[in-house]
């Protein structure tokens, strides 16, 4: 038991994402094609958080040409770069599955206001993009590593 639990800390991601359920958010999320990879943005609102360590997920549900998209990303995942948050929400529950069924108006989430909250999501925004390169040069160097073995 002891072993999994540190190959697991292990693989868990150095930036916590500090998002909230209810906050829209833009996913970078790699994605390999071939030998190319590339980065597909997934944005949409956070409508649940689950689990923790390192077995955490979230679901991002947006909307695609009026039908609703989905997606289920593990927290600690090498293939998400950064998760950017768009617009922070104010919400009373801890799951919001209710905006399946939401039509209209009763779709929207509120956003959440006091104190400078857009100087605080630059800032974070900041951090977490800082962060981000890091762990990405970190893979390169440890790709190249590899290569030159």
């Amino acid at each position: 038991m002891d072993i999994i639990k540190s190959i697991e800390e292990k693989q868990k991601r150095a930036s916590a994402m500090g998002f909230n359920i209810g906050d829209t958010v833009k996913v970078y999320f790699k994605i390999v094609e071939g030998k190319t990879e590339r980065i597909q943005i997934f944005e949409g609102i956070v409508i649940a958080k689950k689990h923790g360590s390192t077995r955490e997920s979230f679901t991002v549900r947006k909307e695609s040409y009026g039908i609703g998209v989905e997606r289920v990303f593990p927290m600690h995942s090498p293939r998400i770069s950064k998760v950017e948050i768009v617009r922070p929400g104010k919400v009373r529950r801890a799951k919001l599955y209710y905006l399946r069924d939401a039509v209209g108006k009763a779709k929207r989430v509120k956003t959440r206001v006091g104190g400078n909250v857009a100087a605080q999501l630059a800032e974070r925004n900041a951090r977490v993009n800082a962060i981000a390169t890091a762990e990405e040069a970190k893979i390169k160097e440890a790709r190249v590593a590899a290569e030159n073995k």
